[in-house]
């Protein structure tokens, strides 16, 4: 089992499907990422040998901001908006939408499980 910036990858899919288990790459940076280290579309990760995991590792390193460090990066922009006070840090203070939908109806994801208003019926 390959392992690549701490995440254990399927070894029976295909080398760029498999790298997308990796918090941060999605299917182009993964196409990306088998191009540069010229390896081909139809290789499976059991096929890959040490050395090309190594280099899938490097490349990975080098160019490509993945897993803890983006979770961490995208925590603290999210915090540095909510620490400024501006709309869309109140919105996600609130756990409400952030970027404009309707919240009359629909929004359940964001607000959660609906709550009966005591007295409202009449």
């Amino acid at each position: 089992m390959a392992r690549i910036a701490g995440v254990n990858i399927p070894t029976n899919k295909r080398v760029h499907i498999a790298l997308t288990y990796i918090h941060g790459i999605g299917p182009n940076k993964a196409r990306e990422i088998c191009e540069k280290v010229e390896i081909e579309a139809h290789r499976r990760v059991n096929d890959l040998t040490e050395q090309e995991v190594i280099n899938i590792r490097e490349t990975i390193d080098q160019d490509h901001m993945v897993e803890g460090d983006l979770r961490r990066e995208v925590a603290m922009n999210i915090k540095r908006l909510m620490d400024l006070g501006c709309y869309r840090g109140l919105r996600h203070r609130r756990n409400l939408p952030v970027r404009g939908q309707r919240t009359h109806t629909n929004a359940r994801t964001r607000k959660g499980k609906a709550r009966a208003i005591p007295g409202k019926k009449k």
